[in-house]
């Protein structure tokens, strides 16, 4: 029986509470009489520093014997309540418990907005090399094995597949990578999976994303809405929900909808996107998989190498600064649209971003990222992700990388801060502009047409059992 704080992360439809520090009971402020009790006199002091450090109150306690979402005995629920009111009196955040059953170390918790009865979580996570997932079956239900993933759950067992195919993932960027990621989700039964793009698709993204047509081109559809479409003929749960979402995540607006997320995959290369994902990884403690691809040739155009790389950010893991992997200096230019500017880039003396990428090569990465996802949730071996992977093309090697995670890392350093975060992302009018002027715009009639015809075979083919 311990007391804890906790700061809040506040999405769009979902709010956590990041478990922050844990107060010891000092010599006579807990009592061991077969159950234990603490005193109120504790319980008034962890409120105090909790109300100091801005933070929420937790009280934990355990039942040793048991398995799986504990609920709570009278007696729980008698003291949880009792001291429902001075918590929130000092701290001005609801009292949350939270319960550890002792026989397969599965959490419980529950926030009190009053004191006459808790309100349910709908699952606890913990987060470093493996995420382990306890589930309030009431809330979030079992999800029905379906005859289609036979194969599936044949590779991790069907309790694995029911922990993983109720995570809520979040793909950002549907280009070549993320659109095949998406689908791949789709496939393993995952049930809710959203998708963040602002973009359309043109005539030049043809030649990487998988399953985009020229129907899709010529109409200027959202990529989020590709990819919807794509991953609802893949997926194989029972009930499965995608949710699209046409806005950027470098903008508040994005934040607050990737918050809802349990698992959030980068599928992005730019300076700025990536930092608003390096940032939530250990500001609100949802794991991100990132990686990317470059492809370097000779001056007279023939390849000369390609890397690609993988990396899952959580707690103990190095983010993408300490990797290499984003140059801090860069976002403030991507903000300001530097990095796409020809005279700053030629008066910088840079080299303009590497555009190269090719459809046979992005698959290696999205395979990366998705390794990634399998050892974070399935933990093949009883271990969890790798050290940061690196695959270097003309060589065939695959590298682990050392890199340490920086002593005054910004990003590490501001572990489970929630809401607290540095503002990263900024409200900005250019992605919604290329929004609105999209929704606008009407296609000819013989593309109307044939969007028509593509949407009834969509239909018929998907209400095949």
């Amino acid at each position: 029986m311990l007391i804890a704080t906790y700061a809040l992360s506040t999405g769009s439809e979902r709010t956590t509470a990041l478990v922050k520090t844990v107060i010891l009971p000092r010599e006579g402020e807990r009592h061991l009489h077969g159950n234990a009790s603490f005193t109120s006199a504790y319980v008034l002091r962890a409120s105090v520093e909790a109300q100091a450090l801005g933070h929420g109150l937790i009280l934990l306690h355990s039942h040793p014997h048991s398995a799986g979402w504990q609920r709570l005995s009278d007696m729980d629920r008698n003291t949880e309540s009792e001291y429902e009111r001075v918590a929130r009196t000092i701290t001005k955040t609801p009292l949350v418990g939270m319960t550890l059953g002792g026989a397969d170390e599965a959490w419980s918790a529950r926030f009190w907005f009053d004191r006459t009865a808790p309100s349910w979580a709908e699952s606890v996570r913990t987060v470093s090399a493996k995420l382990k997932v306890t589930w309030n079956d009431q809330l979030r239900g079992i999800p029905a094995v379906t005859r289609s993933q036979q194969r599936t759950v044949s590779s991790w067992g069907e309790s694995t597949q029911k922990s993983i195919a109720r995570l809520r993932i979040l793909v950002v960027g549907a280009g070549s990578v993320g659109l095949d990621v998406a689908q791949r989700l789709a496939a393993t039964g995952i049930e809710e999976i959203g998708v963040m793009d602002y973009d359309a698709v043109e005539i030049v993204n043809l030649d990487r994303m998988i399953g985009a047509t020229r129907l899709d081109a010529a109409l200027g559809r959202a990529k989020v809405d590709v990819a919807a479409r794509l991953m609802k003929s893949a997926a194989t749960a029972r009930r499965f929900r995608v949710s699209t979402h046409e806005v950027s995540i470098t903008d508040p607006a994005g934040v607050s909808m990737a918050l809802d997320y349990d698992v959030i995959f980068s599928c992005v290369d730019r300076p700025w996107p990536r930092a608003v994902l390096n940032e939530i990884a250990y500001s609100d403690l949802i794991p991100v998989i990132d990686g990317g691809i470059a492809l370097d040739t000779f001056r007279d155009g023939r390849m000369r190498n390609g890397i690609w790389r993988a990396h899952t950010l959580v707690p103990g893991r190095p983010c993408m600064a300490c990797l290499g992997q984003l140059v801090l200096g860069d976002v403030a230019l991507d903000k300001n649209g530097l990095l796409d500017d020809p005279e700053y880039i030629a008066g910088a003396n840079r080299e303009a971003p590497s555009r190269q990428n090719v459809a046979a090569l992005s698959s290696s990465v999205s395979a990366a990222l998705l390794a990634q996802f399998v050892s974070l949730t399935a933990h093949p071996g009883g271990r969890g992700v790798s050290a940061p992977l690196r695959y270097l093309l003309s060589t065939h090697t695959l590298e682990h990388s050392a890199a340490p995670s920086g002593p005054y890392c910004p990003y590490e350093n501001a572990l489970a801060v929630g809401d607290a975060r540095t503002p990263i992302a900024e409200q900005r009018e250019d992605w919604r502009a290329i929004v609105r002027q999209r929704s606008t715009k009407k296609a000819t009639l013989r593309l109307r047409g044939l969007a028509a015809i593509e949407g009834i075979l969509t239909r018929a083919i998907g209400r095949l059992k």
